[in-house]
């Protein structure tokens, strides 16, 4: 017996969730997608072999369905599929700031409602997808979505209460770094080094740093340690980014994200 997944609103996430669970094993007839182009389901279905579909058709004949929608356009959606959801339907959202009570209180009694918060790096198959189940997912529920989030990534359970810290810290969390690699390459050129040079250094460090954390089993600040000699390079450097409030201002921006999460959750735009 096949079971169909269906993604709504398939934009470059959504892509790499199909692409990724196609290459661990999904037949590509078993996964429906939708688009609001009809030229990108069309895209979408000559790239993967996928099967375009409307959004009421999705919510007919997927057994899952993943809404990727941005959560401004969450009630949109809804409001397009709820008259054509059976009890029987997993629903997986991925919708930054939503709760699962939101779902729960517009689709019929007992639709298993699953959350779940995954990040860029889904296109090349290292993201961090944190999975949180609503009132009716069951331990099957929450399995088959990290069966699904799994082909791209890293997943982590954790009490919905939880979704809006994992947000700020992992939903976000590329975009810091991408921000650190492009405040560290522009010293690199003010210290003399071609922009290229600079990035390749920097990218590399990043590379390395991030797998001594993930398989060292080493605290960051061990590992920091290790290479922080009395009165060097690294000392001087860390002197300065304590002086400047680099650790007190990513903390305040960790906050900042949260609570834009939770505005989101509120439906407040802007």
């Amino acid at each position: 017996m096949t079971h169909k997944v269906a993604v709504l609103g398939t934009g470059k996430i959504g892509e790499a969730l199909l692409s990724g669970m196609i290459r661990a094993g999904w037949s590509p007839a078993d996964l429906l997608v939708t688009a609001r182009r009809p030229e990108r389901a069309e895209e979408l279905r000559a790239r993967h072999g996928v099967i375009p579909v409307t959004n009421p058709e999705a919510a007919k004949t997927a057994d899952t369905l993943i809404l990727t929608v941005k959560p401004q356009d969450m009630g949109t959606l809804l409001d397009e599929l709820v008259p054509h959801i059976p009890a029987d339907r997993l629903i997986i959202s991925g919708a930054a700031g939503i709760p699962t009570s939101y779902f729960e209180e517009r689709l019929v009694p007992g639709v298993p409602v699953v959350r779940v918060m995954t990040n860029t790096p889904a296109l090349v198959d290292e993201a961090m997808s944190v999975i949180s189940g609503g009132t009716h997912a069951t331990a099957a529920h929450l399995a088959h979505a990290e069966e699904i989030f799994g082909a791209v990534g890293k997943t982590l359970r954790v009490p919905e209460s939880q979704q809006d810290a994992c947000t700020a810290l992992s939903g976000s969390g590329p975009a810091y770094f991408f921000y650190l690699v492009e405040a560290m390459t522009d010293a690199g050129i003010l210290l003399g080094l071609p922009r290229d040079k600079a990035h390749e250094l920097i990218v590399q460090s990043a590379i390395g740093a991030a797998v001594m954390l993930r398989d060292s089993g080493e605290h960051p600040v061990k590992l920091r340690e290790n290479v922080t000699s009395p009165a060097g390079t690294t000392i001087n450097a860390i002197r300065e980014l304590e002086n400047h409030g680099v650790r007190a201002a990513l903390i305040a921006a960790l906050e900042a994200a949260r609570d834009r999460s939770r505005e989101l959750a509120s439906g407040k735009k802007d």
